[in-house]
């Protein structure tokens, strides 16, 4: 089978799951990533909390959580990394960029984040996804509906065109009290930043806390028209 054909039957499978399991439960939809990949299946998680990886443990135990290390994470976003590498039923792996915060600084300048922030976040997030993601035929994230208008038609299993891979969103129905309610019922880890003002937490240079009533997302990269950072878009 050629890599055309391959590629056609994954977006085959994954534009019927998604239709089939539009209205599944989170859980289901893991177990069905689980059942049908088996170990070509991973969950991306920014450890902004824990739930998915839950879940996904849930439906798979043992499943691979990887986290991209980016160089600028905040220390509260590390330590829930290795806090869930502790006490999860799952396996984390950390990716890194190929170079260095230093190696860059050396390539591009100091504080590219502040002078092209497109481009550092292609260098440390897209391109080390991308090339961490080779071994898997399908990847698990937290994209939710209500998180943005950018996420607002995301599909609970939908095809990867840019990476030739299956995607699942098993929370996109999620609200975020759903979040909050999973968290509650399962004691699942959670970044401290939470608790401190942050609704969303990336990489510390841009991120900033959100006052009441603004916008989830509109901490991150604050005063830019910049909404993403390229993982899912």
């Amino acid at each position: 089978m050629t890599l055309t054909e391959t590629d056609d039957k994954l977006r085959e499978l994954a534009e019927r799951a998604g239709r089939e399991l539009e209205d599944a439960p989170a859980l289901s939809i893991l177990t069905w990533a689980a059942e049908t990949f088996g170990k070509r299946f991973c969950v991306t998680s920014s450890m902004e909390d824990a739930v998915v990886a839950h879940l996904a443990s849930r439906a798979f135990p043992g499943v691979d959580v990887v986290f991209l290390d980016t160089g600028y994470h905040f220390p509260e976003t590390i330590g829930t990394r290795d806090a869930v590498d502790a006490v999860m039923d799952v396996n984390v792996i950390t990716l890194t960029p190929r170079r260095t915060v230093a190696e860059q600084d050396a390539e591009h300048g100091p504080r590219l984040y502040e002078r092209d922030p497109d481009l550092c976040c292609a260098l440390r997030k897209v391109r080390p996804l991308e090339e961490g993601l080779a071994g898997y035929d399908a990847w698990a994230t937290g994209l939710r509906r209500d998180e943005s208008a950018t996420r607002a038609d995301t599909p609970v299993v939908g095809w990867d065109a840019r990476r030739r891979k299956v995607k699942v969103s098993p929370i996109a129905r999620w609200t975020q009290d759903d979040v909050d309610a999973y968290v509650a019922e399962h004691g699942v880890l959670t970044n401290p930043l939470l608790m401190d003002g942050y609704a969303s937490v990336g990489c510390a240079p841009c991120t900033r806390r959100v006052a009441q009533g603004e916008d989830a997302r509109a901490g991150r990269w604050a005063g830019r028209a910049k909404t993403e950072c390229g993982l899912h878009g």
